[in-house]
């Protein structure tokens, strides 16, 4: 089996970056930039592609980058990711000892204020533990995606209208298709920190963005999980503890505002 590293970049140097990132596959690079470009070149001996484009959306560059992957595996991945030394071998041996895996999720070094999982051991990804998986940590079977006709919606993350979600609707759409999703301990790499490009804080957009997305992903339901989801950032008795988003907004007003973009993401869809 054969690993390619699908790259979602922006106004990044591509002839440095397979050595940024430590790259040790072939990978495809997408370059959000102000031209259109294509060019190739080795590194250590692995065949870097890498396609700058003024369109706009990191959904839209990893839909490119997914489209022109050849090889039997692929792995997702953002140019603020440093891999560590035998990564490939790594994920190879994940869908080797997972036959039936179609999408595998790996762990990554990422700084406490980002973290959202973990894999503490191995286990199947289905609907109730889905959405908290970053698109980086993502492996797949390239035919399976291909097969399942599934990709990242242009709504959602850097660049499009909605701030972020990209990838809990990705995984979203492949349970649907019937795609096999595993989760593995192993860690591949880690995250260096930099400023989000789309976190401007717990403001109005960031609560009404996130019920746009909880209809996408929970439908009817949308609203109970809206109420799971603050509660769970520590909302309780109509008042914020804690600190962070808790500190910013009332539940009140927060809820307001989710059912707002749920309304919202009705009228969308």
């Amino acid at each position: 089996m054969e690993l390619q590293v699908l790259v979602a970049a922006v106004n990044e140097d591509v002839e440095k970056l397979a050595e940024k990132m430590h790259l040790e596959t072939e990978a495809v690079i997408v370059n959000q930039c102000e031209h259109f470009s294509y060019q190739e070149y080795l590194y250590k001996d692995k065949r870097i592609q890498c396609f700058s484009t003024a369109e706009r959306g990191v959904g839209r560059s990893r839909n490119q980058a997914l489209m022109r992957a050849d090889k039997e595996l692929c792995l997702f991945s953002d140019e603020d990711i440093v891999f560590y030394p035998g990564y490939g071998e790594i994920v190879k041996k994940a869908f080797e000892n997972n036959p039936d895996a179609d999408v595998i999720t790996f762990n990554f070094k990422v700084d406490p204020s980002r973290a959202t999982y973990y894999n503490q051991s191995e286990k199947r990804i289905r609907w109730y533990n889905y959405g908290r998986y970053p698109t980086y940590a993502v492996a797949a079977r390239t035919q399976a995606l291909h097969r399942a006709n599934v990709s990242f919606s242009l709504l959602f993350g850097g660049g499009a209208k909605y701030s972020n979600g990209e990838d809990s609707l990705f995984l979203h759409d492949c349970l649907k298709k019937g795609l096999h999703l595993y989760g593995v301990v192993d860690e591949i790499g880690q995250e260096i920190y930099r400023e989000s490009t789309w976190f401007k804080g717990y403001n109005d957009k960031f609560f009404l963005d996130r019920g746009v997305l909880y209809h996408h992903l929970y439908g009817r339901m949308a609203k109970l999980f809206s109420l799971r989801f603050l509660y769970a950032h520590g909302y309780a008795h109509g008042y914020a503890h804690g600190g962070g988003m808790l500190e910013e907004m009332s539940f009140k007003k927060a809820y307001a505002l989710m059912k707002q973009g749920i309304r919202e993401g009705k009228e969308r869809h």
